[in-house]
């Protein structure tokens, strides 16, 4: 009896570890799906994403690429003129052809092309730039396509939490989309020579290099912004991206068509940069040099002398202290051109009260206010 348990086993083992060894390809040979499988039915789509495909087909066609020729230049191992293509991306302002998009993707460039959603590529010429917004309105050559101009919001009224859309050409890719919510409200960063653009909208919406110029949009696909930069030390997307305000999108842009330029408040100073106050020891703005018949000269602030020591210092503007050139670029800015401001001025450790009238120093080369 133990002998014939013994074989039994011994055969029920034998045929469990046959099965064993071949069990995947019996699998395989009876459960393969070898012919197309049958499509299980979706159902409708949610609200949601029908609401965000509705947006989508609606604003990219106000949507651009721009591409932009760097100035030629000579190689040292070759006498051919080498140039860098940049790119980004714009948004058509009004049927007129007047495209809008940041100044750095455009900037020190030769040549500007745009791509439409159409496909058409069409020459355009800057017709007015704002360095210190980072904003510049480029004009379309005779496009044939017909122009969808944006839809503008407002940027006043936003709230942290509210969805964002970004449409954009990142990394030269066509109309890519992303989403988020606005992650934060009134950041200030800085953008050309001694100015900080203020009141940034902070956004968790991917963006990465490409995006620049594009839109930011509120869920009813409005513009409530223009992606213009990101943090990040991989220059990759990390979930903080910035946009300048449309409320001062429509200011610039406004006043960039009709005058090409826009008007830039100050006093008429050359500044030392911040890192070389503090390494003085200095908190305020020393004051390099001042230009013939600005504000400043009239006032009598007084520049560096010619063997660098160091003269007026300003420190205080309407009773608040400024501790860098940016801090007084805006205090100017919220002055405003024609108003007077008091200057806290210190000379050799003794402060005194200047009164100078703000001007516009559009003019004057960056760095300058």
């Amino acid at each position: 009896m133990p002998i014939r348990l013994l074989r039994l086993s011994i055969i029920w083992l034998l045929i469990l570890a046959t099965f064993w060894v071949f069990e995947p390809y019996l699998t395989t040979l009876w459960f393969s799906a070898a012919s197309p499988r049958a499509v299980t039915p979706r159902g409708d789509l949610a609200a949601s994403e029908k609401t965000t495909i509705a947006l989508f087909k609606k604003v990219s066609p106000s949507v651009v690429h721009v591409f932009a020729r760097a100035k030629p230049t000579v190689s040292l191992f070759s006498d051919e003129e080498q140039s860098v293509v940049q790119s980004g991306s714009g948004i058509i302002w009004d049927v007129a052809g007047h495209v809008i998009t940041n100044n750095h993707v455009i900037n020190g460039t030769a040549q500007i092309g745009v791509r439409l959603t159409s496909g058409e590529f069409v020459e355009a010429r800057v017709v007015g730039a704002a360095p210190n917004y980072d904003l510049a309105v480029l004009q379309l050559v005779r496009p044939k396509s017909a122009l969808q101009p944006i839809a503008v919001g407002e940027s006043a009224n936003l709230q942290v939490g509210q969805s964002t859309f970004a449409i954009g050409n990142p990394y030269g890719l066509d109309q890519t989309l992303t989403s988020g919510i606005v992650s934060a409200l009134g950041r200030s960063l800085p953008s050309g020579g001694a100015h900080e653009v203020k009141a940034m909208i902070q956004t968790d919406a991917p963006i990465n290099p490409g995006n620049s110029g594009g839109p930011l949009l509120d869920s009813a696909g409005r513009l409530i912004g223009l992606n213009t930069a990101i943090l990040s030390r991989s220059g990759a997307s990390a979930g903080i991206g910035f946009a300048i305000p449309v409320d001062i999108v429509n200011r610039v842009a406004g006043e960039l068509i009709r005058n090409g330029r826009v008007p830039l408040p100050g006093i008429g100073i050359v500044a030392a940069r911040q890192n070389e106050a503090t390494s003085l020891g200095i908190d305020g703005v020393i004051i390099v040099r001042t230009l013939p018949d600005s504000p400043a000269a009239k006032a009598g602030i007084e520049g560096a002398t010619a063997d660098g020591v160091v003269q007026d210092v300003i420190t205080d503007v309407n009773g608040k202290p400024v501790h860098s050139m940016e801090e007084l670029a805006s205090a100017l800015e919220d002055a405003g051109i024609g108003k007077q401001v008091s200057l806290t001025v210190e000379r050799d450790g003794e402060a005194r009260n200047v009164k100078v009238t703000v001007a516009d120093v559009s003019q004057l080369s960056q760095g300058r206010g």
